[in-house]
């Protein structure tokens, strides 16, 4: 039953592919927990390619769980639905904590850089290497909030995908309701037909009872009226 095929390729197939995602976005955060925790963090201004790159796979992730969540209710099988139920559910589950986990990281980052700034800001130095962190850390804010800007469009896109996605399977459903009324309708037409075919029958024979039984009434009296004469 897992061969059931969504518009991004069977459920089996999707399931596979969020899998590995998973893999690489939780190997991604991982990364920049290191880049985090680093005592000498000058490659931690690739950090914000990196984050944007998180967020995509986690953004895309959510989207195929929307498409399995689709399918898995399709499966006629209760035993086999059951089981991509939850499937379905523990990614959803790894997918939101992977987001929890680089939200947090993303804003540690930013309070960081901001702390780091205002130290600057407060030590006043006029040196053109005050000048030079100064603009390292702007650089560096300006590149999280591009980060930021970026996941808000994600996230908008997946919302957008996932009221499609909803909104079809509503239709199908009132299709499907629509359809069962239709056949309720030609079976109540059927029977009617049935029922007033019956009916025409009956007055048919009834018609035929009552002329019999008037010629009948009509000969017995007149064989009555001879007889008493």
């Amino acid at each position: 039953m897992a061969a059931i095929d969504g518009g991004g390729g069977t459920l089996s197939e999707i399931y596979q592919r969020s899998k590995k995602l998973l893999l690489r976005a939780r190997d991604g955060i991982e990364r920049l927990e290191r880049l985090e925790n680093s005592a000498s963090n000058a490659a931690g201004l690739d950090s914000p390619e990196l984050s944007f790159d998180v967020k995509k796979d986690i953004s895309q992730i959510q989207s195929l769980c929307a498409e399995m969540d689709r399918l898995w209710r399709s499966i006629a099988a209760k035993p086999q639905r059951d089981l991509w139920k939850r499937k379905v559910e523990q990614v959803a589950e790894e997918v939101d904590s992977l987001k929890d986990g680089l939200d947090k990281l993303l804003m540690r980052n930013q309070r960081r850089m901001t702390e780091a700034k205002e130290r600057a800001e407060l030590l006043g130095r006029a040196s053109g290497e005050s000048a030079h962190v100064l603009r390292i850390f702007d650089e560096e804010a300006q590149a999280m909030q591009s980060v930021r800007n970026s996941s808000r469009m994600l996230e908008e896109s997946f919302a957008t995908g996932t009221a499609i996605l909803s909104k079809y399977a509503e239709q199908r459903e009132r299709l499907k309701r629509a359809q069962r009324k239709a056949l309720d309708v030609l079976n109540t037409v059927g029977l009617s037909n049935s029922v007033l075919r019956l009916i025409e029958r009956r007055n048919r024979v009834d018609k035929w009872i009552k002329y019999m039984g008037m010629a009948l009434t009509i000969i017995i009296l007149y064989f009555l009226l001879r007889w008493t004469r």
